[in-house]
C-alpha cells in the first residue's frame, strides 16, 4: 500500500492506495467523482480526461501514486456551485452533446486547450480534442462550442471570433 495526498476539486485527500490503482479508479471508487467516466480502458477514447495541475490527462493512464502531491480537477470541480464554466455553457448552448458519455472528458480537454491557446483556429480546436472520441455528434457542434467558449473567455478588445462552417470537414 502507498500513501497519497491529492487535492481534488480544491479539497485535499489523504489516502492509502494499492500502488497499481489508476487515478480514474481512485477518483470514482474512493472519492465518488463519477463524472470522470471509464470508457475504453485503453486510453483511446478520452472519456476519463481530467486536469492534472491544469493540463489535460487521461486518468486511465496515470496511477494514483503519480498524482501524489498534485492538483486534480474533475468535471464536478470545474465551476463553483451551480454555475457553469464557459466551456460547459457553450456545450449546452450549442448542443455539443448527445448521449453525454464523452462530454466531461471533451470539456476538460477544451479547457486545457483554451488555457494554452485562448484564440484558437478551427484547426487548433480539432487538434486540441483529437484524443477524445465522440460516437454521436459528428464533432461539428463541439468545435463550434469550443470556439464560442474561447470568444466568451477572451479579454475585452479581442477582435477575432471563429465561424465554423459545415463544409470544413470536421474530424477529430
Amino acid at each position: 500500500m502507498a500513501s497519497v495526498s491529492i487535492t481534488v476539486d480544491g479539497v485535499r485527500y489523504e489516502d492509502t492506495v494499492e500502488p497499481r490503482t489508476l487515478l480514474v479508479q481512485y477518483l470514482r471508487e474512493t472519492l465518488g467523482k463519477v463524472g470522470t467516466v471509464v470508457g475504453c480502458d485503453t486510453s483511446n477514447c478520452g472519456a476519463c480526461t481530467v486536469l492534472l495541475n491544469g493540463r489535460s490527462v487521461k486518468s486511465c493512464t496515470v496511477l494514483a501514486v503519480q498524482a501524489d502531491g498534485q492538483d486534480v480537477t474533475t468535471i464536478e470541480g470545474l465551476a463553483p456551485g451551480t454555475e457553469l464554466h464557459p466551456v460547459q455553457k457553450a456545450f449546452h448552448d450549442r448542443h455539443a452533446l448527445q448521449c453525454g458519455f464523452c462530454t466531461p472528458g471533451m470539456i476538460l480537454a477544451a479547457v486545457s486547450l483554451l488555457a494554452d491557446e485562448p484564440n484558437p483556429t478551427g484547426e487548433q480546436i480539432r487538434e486540441g480534442i483529437e484524443g477524445n472520441l465522440c460516437r454521436c455528434t459528428g464533432y461539428q457542434n463541439i468545435v463550434r462550442a469550443i470556439a464560442d467558449a474561447a470568444a466568451a473567455m477572451r479579454t475585452p478588445g479581442a477582435d477575432r471570433t471563429i465561424e465554423v462552417t459545415a463544409d470544413e470537414g470536421v474530424s477529430a
